[in-house]
């Protein structure tokens, strides 16, 4: 019975410790989706397979090319992949790796509530907007084809951008916690033939953005003032202030009650 119990610990221990590994291998990968270090992780899979092969078939000139490359690599790796290094050591200080603390909940409550009076207000006038909050999947690839920002995200600020005839007016703002990343932005746009034709290319960059990325994206229309929505290349369309809000709320995982202002609007569907 001893030997059966210590046998049970044995592979709990086991099993707890390949989860911990697949757990930070999914983070890390969390962190350089969508970047241009996937496609070098892609390239350094393909090294690896061909001296796999190479090995099994005795290809002895292959396989010592390959293995300078792999034995060189991690060196390479360390240089190519050193700023999505340098931000998961960041997060692993701020403890933010694993869970978030509650000042960054409340950074995100606060962001929230600019993002929707800087739409509401943008509705009301029918000034055209896309705004994409970036989450798990990093979004870098796009926010190289903007401009960058790097500013601390205010309603005036987000707003301003998207002035009719200002320079930065035309494209997709980028946000990424409580600051704007880039505005100018280029988003892929949806080759899905399910999405109406009365629904303009801000709505298919939308869509297109959220068949790709994890991204929450909102999106004003210049036609109607209607406010939309795409996660998961869904679109919910027609969106009020409250409905706004909890589709904001529920995606970025805020659970703390902060007071809000002007909460009040008639549902449209």
């Amino acid at each position: 019975m001893l030997d059966g119990g210590r046998d049970f610990l044995d592979y709990l221990l086991i099993a707890i410790d390949i989860a911990l590994v697949w757990f930070v291998l999914y983070k890390l990968m969390m962190l350089i989706q969508g970047t241009k270090a996937v496609q070098l992780l892609k390239g350094i899979f393909v090294v690896l397979g061909i001296y796999l092969l190479s090995n099994l078939f005795g290809l002895t000139t292959l396989r010592w090319l390959m293995s300078q490359a792999l034995t060189w690599g991690f060196l390479g790796i360390i240089i190519l992949f050193q700023p999505e290094l340098r931000r998961a050591l960041e997060q692993l200080g701020r403890g933010s790796f694993f869970s978030r603390n509650t000042a960054e909940e409340e950074d995100t409550a606060k962001s929230i509530q600019a993002i929707i009076k800087s739409c509401n207000y943008m509705a009301k006038r029918r000034i055209g907007a896309l705004i994409t909050i970036e989450r798990e999947t990093g979004m870098g690839d796009y926010v190289e084809t903007g401009i960058g920002i790097g500013g601390h995200l205010s309603s005036e600020l987000l707003t301003n951008i998207f002035i009719p005839n200002t320079p930065l007016h035309d494209g997709a703002v980028i946000l990424k916690e409580n600051q704007i990343i880039a505005a100018a932005c280029y988003l892929p746009l949806s080759e899905s033939p399910f999405i109406s034709k009365e629904l303009g290319t801000r709505h298919r960059a939308a869509m297109g953005i959220s068949e790709v990325t994890d991204a929450l994206t909102i999106v004003v229309s210049e036609e109607t003032g209607a406010i939309s929505c795409t996660k998961n290349g869904e679109l919910h369309r027609n969106l009020d202030q409250e409905k706004l809000e909890e589709i904001l709320r529920n995606e970025l995982d805020i659970s703390l009650k902060i007071p809000t202002w002007g909460r009040r609007g008639n549902k449209d569907g």
